[in-house]
């Protein structure tokens, strides 16, 4: 697999902080991979939707041998058959398993380049997706991707190792400086169902698949790949959304694109900032609906906020987090 080169910034050149992601404050953001684990024990808080009762496994353990019992093994691991027929008293052993391939899919499409305040929500996604790879490589796991656009995905195996979490970022900033505004990118909405299909086919199974995404494009067949890849694995849902989506300002006459299409909105009618209040959060009703009956936990993340507060906030906090 060949990436193109994303040379870290000179001293020189002027970032354009929150409109594009960069190579060094990715990087960075190993530093605050610490105090959260993405397989946690308690339940999912989210900050739109409430409490939620799914919870992810967690590691599981691997069946190594059955032996004779010895004093101070635990009596809930003995193995009755064995012991009936042997008429001595046997355990069974097992082994924690050793790690966990994790598969990041991350959305850098052209739906994802908008933002009113802070980033605009590509941004937050390569953050989170950075913040989310460096915290399962410190945990001694293997970590891998799926990071789409609107035309295509580029694909990372799992792997443990820091040369495979910047290949991850590389592949991230290739598609997030491709992102502008009359460039020509046809929205795809389509490509949230492309990537979720492969990640079907990639995950087999006990892998944890973490959606990074805005959900644009999400419908029926979302929820049947969702279902299918959760049979066998556990999914977590990062749903990236700017304050603006929840809310119009009360700013008089707007233009807003989906990059195709332009409608000008008269924002000082208070009817038209409650229907499209309304209308945000009755679409985050039927996602969240339709994940928690999958048993999918989901963390909304708002880009104009700093993702690792907001993820150690969601996650539980704790300097003294087991690392998972």
């Amino acid at each position: 697999m060949q990436y193109t080169r994303v040379k870290r910034r000179e001293p020189s050149e002027e970032k354009a902080v929150g409109v594009y992601a960069y190579l060094d404050d990715l990087v960075r953001l190993q530093f605050q991979a610490q105090g959260f684990s993405f397989l946690p024990k308690q339940p999912i808080h989210s900050l739109l939707s409430g409490r939620h009762a799914s919870r992810l496994r967690g590691r599981g353990l691997n069946f190594e041998e059955i032996r004779r019992y010895f004093p101070g093994d635990d009596i809930r691991s003995m193995d009755w058959k064995v012991t009936a027929r042997t008429r001595k008293p046997h355990t069974r052993v097992y082994t924690e398993e050793r790690d966990r391939p994790v598969i990041l899919l991350v959305d850098q499409r052209l739906s994802m380049f908008f933002g009113s305040r802070t980033a605009m929500k590509s941004v937050t996604a390569a953050e989170t997706a950075a913040l989310g790879a460096w915290r399962v490589l410190d945990a001694g796991d293997r970590v891998g991707a799926l990071v789409f656009n609107d035309t295509d995905i580029t694909e990372i195996k799992p792997h443990r190792s820091r040369r495979r979490v910047m290949q991850i970022l590389q592949a991230v900033l290739e598609k997030n400086h491709t992102l502008r505004i009359g460039s020509g990118i046809t929205p795809g909405p389509g490509m949230l169902n492309r990537v979720l299909e492969k990640a079907a086919h990639l995950a087999a199974h006990d892998c944890l698949v973490t959606l990074i995404s805005d959900l644009d494009g999400s419908d029926a067949e979302t929820a049947r790949w969702m279902s299918r890849i959760a049979r066998h694995n556990d999914v977590l849902v990062c749903q990236i959304y700017d304050p603006l989506e929840t809310r119009l300002p009360q700013g008089g006459a707007l233009v807003v694109s989906d990059g195709e299409l332009q409608l000008e909105v008269d924002t000082s009618s208070g009817r038209i900032r409650k229907d499209f209040a309304e209308a945000f959060d009755r679409n985050l009703r039927e996602i969240r609906d339709w994940l928690t009956k999958r048993g999918i936990p989901i963390l909304p993340l708002n880009c104009a906020e700093s993702v690792a507060g907001q993820v150690r906030h969601i996650l539980g906090y704790s300097p003294r987090t087991r690392r998972d």
